[in-house]
């Protein structure tokens, strides 16, 4: 990910993303992608990747994690994309 995409997830994250929860557990991240955390963290929801996967935000790191890993603390929001004029 590079600088410009991670400030633009972290903006998202700052202003709650599509959910936010806690972790059930301790999290190591087994590869690059990976969001690690612990147990108590907030984790900031960002998008869905896959059927259960999610990007994530955590202490200023984004990554993928379970959904399994967290409880949500609500209902996601569907998120809405927008286009930037120029």
């Amino acid at each position: 990910m590079d600088a410009t995409q991670l400030a633009r997830w972290t903006r998202f994250a700052a202003k709650g993303g599509i959910g936010r929860g806690t972790a059930l557990r301790d999290c190591v991240a087994e590869g690059p992608e990976d969001l690690m955390f612990m147990q108590g963290d907030e984790v900031v929801v960002l998008m869905s990747v896959a059927e259960g996967k999610y990007l994530g935000y955590c202490e200023g790191v984004v990554g993928h994690f379970q959904m399994t890993d967290v409880n949500l603390h609500g209902k996601l929001k569907k998120a809405i994309f927008t286009r930037r004029s120029t």
